[in-house]
């Protein structure tokens, strides 16, 4: 596209007409709702307010639908930022949290201005399923506390410290917050089969929620924890604040910056990506990045925290009718109205309630049956998936993604090098240069073909230097064929004016063949000609022979010697 920036809310309001609002209206009110428990049980479980994970829903959700470029697209706190955040906070406190959000939110507004959402949906599904299912067991790991009502006043972040203070007290386990909490996943798991319209999760809180205050008012049951005990939630829209900034804060909070905004950028297009399939459309993943950006740099401000694409509560708005941005929009109003109105009344909802939704969530983002296929693949694959997923859990997932796209790149590089090559041939070549033919050219005496096939970038250009040293004898004429070489980069050139210059000094000529225009316009922009004239840069095979051929008659003849008899 040519412009970089066309939000899919203002395409779709030139057709726009009462029959879709109807429908957007509908599912815009359905997914607010459903949004809600997500909304507080993802802003505490990342350490901060449920108002706060409202806000983000709120303020997020409406910027993503306004400027996004899907047309289905849901934002809002999600299950996969729980660790980073929660680790943010511990070290840096909230002010750090919202200093890496804003700088998370311009990496991804420049992602989307140099065009990078199509890049970014080609990381390797290995690294994906690996810290999907690390997120995952980890935000299984904080939810015990809650779940078995043990009342432990700070839960260690390193994962095997968490789980040796949870065994330490399993003597104060509350078998009614227990009992609650299995209750809430069992509904969850169960409700499908009475209505997939209405999530189980917003029931599962709804009736438990209910049994909870009647057991509270008219049982005189005590010991059960709810939102009310631990936050105040207060009905109103925060007030913007600026937060202090400085280049030390900025260095320090680079890694996890980035790490949010790979984050999101991968979730957010593999949302859209999925929404894609099961509407028939096509989103535009630059603007998605860009609007992306702007919500995270936004909402910080109000007290929020990192945003993106949420993919439960874009599918719950495609199977309830939405069609355009407007679902979206509406479902963020939606959401602010509950916060307004009914914001006091979730201070009722137990925390061993939410700990049964945030576990449902997390079993839903394990990708286990992936994760299971994955261990039948390759060796390399197992390796990157299990690294990942083990750097995950056991460290943080700044490490786990920046050693996930070092492996990445590093796997990249060696496919490519497995596939490409350099063959040689002495007497006769395919005439063919982009179509097959069984036209073979002879190759005059003293010239040899050297076929170059793949890529010559920085990852693969040592081992075409390293393959041509060992090919033979040095001809008198060496035809490089690069018809097969898509791009060079800088040092595919410094290795290819090596090879030039090392040919020249051993009396062999070289002839480049077939260069594509792509490669010719590299070539001469680093001013090649200055190792091979331009008269041997030749547009195909038939060129580059008839060229050798002008060379060699030019050369003096070989001496040859005689042995004595």
């Amino acid at each position: 596209m040519n412009n970089p920036f066309i939000p899919k809310l203002f395409e779709t309001l030139k057709h726009y007409n009462r029959e879709m609002f109807m429908k957007d209206l509908m599912a815009g009110i359905i997914v607010g709702i459903v949004a809600l428990p997500l909304a507080i049980a993802f802003g505490i479980a990342s350490g901060v307010s449920p108002e706060q994970g409202m806000i983000t829903a709120i303020i997020g959700g409406f910027i993503v639908s306004f400027l996004g470029g899907s047309k289905v697209q849901i934002g809002g706190p999600t299950g996969a930022f729980i660790v980073i955040i929660y680790g943010i906070i511990e070290q840096y406190g909230p002010s750090g949290l919202i200093v890496a959000t804003i700088m998370a939110g311009i990496m991804l507004f420049a992602m989307g201005a140099l065009k990078l959402g199509s890049i970014i949906k080609f990381m390797p599904y290995p690294i994906i399923v690996g810290f999907t299912s690390g997120i995952a067991l980890t935000i299984f790991s904080t939810q015990m506390n809650d779940l078995f009502g043990l009342n432990i006043a700070k839960v260690p972040g390193d994962f095997i410290e968490k789980w040796g203070v949870y065994f330490q007290s399993m003597g104060n386990i509350s078998w009614w917050s227990l009992a609650l909490g299995i209750t809430s996943i069992a509904l969850i798991f169960l409700w499908p089969k009475v209505s997939r319209k209405i999530p189980g999760s917003l029931v599962a809180i709804v009736l438990i929620t209910l049994a909870v205050y009647l057991m509270r008012e008219f049982g005189g049951i005590t010991g059960i924890e709810t939102i009310g005990d631990r936050f105040s939630i207060k009905a109103s829209l925060p007030q913007a604040v600026t937060p202090s900034i400085n280049f030390e804060l900025i260095k320090t909070l680079f890694p996890a910056a980035f790490t949010i905004a790979m984050l999101g950028a991968i979730e957010s297009l593999l949302s859209a990506m999925v929404a894609d399939g099961v509407i028939g459309d096509h989103h535009d993943s630059n603007t998605e990045l860009m609007a992306q950006g702007v919500a995270n740099i936004v909402v910080p401000f109000f007290g929020g925290i990192p945003c993106t694409g949420a993919i439960a509560r874009t599918m719950t708005n495609i199977n309830n009718g939405g069609r355009t941005p407007v679902a979206g929009t509406i479902h963020a109003v939606m959401l602010l109205l509950i916060l307004l109105f009914l914001g006091p009344l979730t201070k009722f909802i137990p925390m061993a309630c939410l700990a049964g939704v945030l576990i449902v969530v997390s079993y839903n983002m394990s990708e286990w049956r992936q994760f299971r296929n994955l261990l039948r693949m390759p060796k390399s694959d197992v390796s990157v998936l299990l690294i990942t997923f083990f750097l995950t859990v056991l460290f943080d997932l700044t490490i786990a993604i920046e050693v996930g796209l070092v492996m990445a790149i590093i796997l990249f590089m060696r496919r490519i090098m497995e596939t490409s090559s350099v063959s040689v041939m002495e007497e006769e070549v395919h005439a063919h240069e982009y179509a097959e033919t069984n036209e073979m050219l002879s190759i005059p005496q003293g010239a040899a073909v050297y076929e170059v096939n793949g890529p010559f970038f920085f990852g693969v250009a040592n081992k075409f230097e390293e393959q041509m040293d060992q090919l033979g004898e040095r001809p008198r004429v060496r035809i490089i064929r690069m018809r097969k070489v898509p791009f060079i980069d800088s040092t595919g050139v410094r290795n290819l004016k090596n090879l030039c210059l090392s040919a020249k000094r051993e009396g062999t000529i070289t002839v480049l063949s077939g260069v594509t225009l792509n490669v010719q316009e590299v070539l001469e922009k680093a001013n090649f000609d200055q190792f091979v004239n331009t008269e041997n840069i030749c547009p195909n095979i038939y060129a580059a022979i008839e060229r050798t051929q002008i060379i060699l008659e030019k050369l003096p003849p070989l001496k040859t010697h005689h042995k004595e008899k």
